[in-house]
């Protein structure tokens, strides 16, 4: 009953705000992934990213004039997760904060004899666990996503990572998924990567992967909806591990519309 008069009003919400046709178009037309899902799955995304818009507050820094269009593009990206998930999984935050450029942090933190240190960061992305994402407008528009890369899905990953506490690369598995596969498939590959790496050989997916666990996962994601080829050629068992979690397969190869096409 409750899901019905959810639903319901989630539809209502939608109607009463409606993305005109165009502003849609030209913002789909800016993030290829999106705008090259089966049409069902693109209906579906322009109603999650309306409600997405209608829940989240975008803030920025430095001057930067926050426009409608780039508000529609880092939804649009932001909802690609979650897609078959639903936007309740992105309930524990609101904000989004975007910076021109890269950000400065400043952080502390404790080494092992207990002494504390002061730590400079500059960034272009990050995913406070009790706060807003933030985000370089810069990044954005000139990230290469053939290459794997988008800063938008990453820090996302970040967030869904963190509903478990600290991000630590273990997101909530769903009920028909085992907690032991999940973890034998992650380690094994973030084991592999770090050995290609310390080896001297390049790597397929940004080598930031091998920071830590939560990196390894954020990085996968993101070059799980922008190059499927890569995670499933590379890391097999860890496509079929988040095949299972963001309950899509984005691998061209699984779309029964280009089987058709080719």
């Amino acid at each position: 009953m409750l899901s019905a008069l959810k639903a319901r009003y989630q539809r209502w919400r939608i109607a009463r705000h409606p993305l005109p046709d165009r502003v849609w178009s030209a913002s789909l037309r800016a993030v290829p992934i999106a705008h090259r899902l089966p049409r069902a799955q693109r209906a579906k995304l322009r109603a999650l990213v309306t409600l997405f818009l209608l829940d989240k507050h975008y803030s920025s820094a430095h001057d930067l004039h926050v426009t409608d269009a780039m508000r529609l593009r880092i939804a649009i990206k932001a909802c690609l997760p979650i897609l078959e998930l639903g936007l309740g999984w992105y309930s524990h935050f609101k904000g989004i904060v975007l910076y021109p450029g890269d950000f400065r942090t400043h952080d502390q933190y404790m080494d092992e004899t207990g002494v504390v240190h002061d730590a400079v960061s500059d960034l272009c992305g990050q995913s406070l666990i009790q706060g807003p994402m933030v985000l370089s407008w810069d990044t954005i528009t000139t990230e290469h996503t053939d290459q794997g890369q988008d800063l938008v899905i990453h820090e996302c990953a970040h967030k869904l990572d963190a509903l478990n506490g600290d991000a630590a690369g273990f997101p909530p598995l769903h009920d028909n998924m085992s907690r032991r596969d999940w973890a034998r498939a992650f380690r094994g590959a973030y084991r592999k990567l770090c050995d290609t790496i310390e080896s001297g050989q390049t790597t397929r997916i940004d080598p930031y992967a091998a920071e830590d666990a939560a990196e390894f996962f954020a990085v996968v994601s993101e070059t799980f909806f922008t190059r499927p080829d890569i995670v499933r050629e590379d890391f097999p068992e860890v496509y079929q591990q988040l095949v299972a979690f963001y309950k899509q397969d984005p691998h061209p190869k699984n779309d029964p519309a280009a089987r058709r096409q080719s």
